[in-house]
């Protein structure tokens, strides 16, 4: 099947350091600020332990959306904290224009679904 956005995704890239209870509410928290924001469409975590990242993945359905999210209380908190847990980060913001895929992944990746149009012939 083929979904078609246009979409907003924001990826946290971090290296990794001790994380402690603080860590683990704060990481919540902005979880949570993030799932109530209209426009939020889901989430997803990587981990390369062999590097020692980590990769938050968000999807949101507007610019305006991941914006209301960088500029909630908790995750200025966060950003102002990070150094506390952090060794680096990264964060990519992009614009997904199409994805592709069959319904193998739904209910299991947060966008597996979204946008459906149909299955194309090859």
């Amino acid at each position: 099947m083929t979904t078609i956005g246009p979409m907003v995704v924001s990826t946290f890239i971090f290296a990794t350091r001790q994380f402690d209870d603080a860590f683990h509410r704060l990481d919540e928290a902005i979880a949570t600020a993030a799932r109530s924001i209209d426009g939020y469409l889901g989430e997803e975590t990587w981990e390369d332990s062999g590097k020692g990242l980590v990769s938050n993945v968000y999807y949101w359905r507007s610019l305006g959306a991941l914006q209301a999210l960088m500029q909630h209380p908790t995750h200025l908190k966060a950003k102002a904290a990070q150094a506390q847990w952090l060794n680096g980060y990264q964060v990519v913001v992009s614009q997904v224009l199409h994805t592709y895929g069959d319904d193998g992944l739904a209910g299991v990746l947060p966008t597996a679904g979204l946008f459906m149009q149909h299955v194309q012939a090859r």
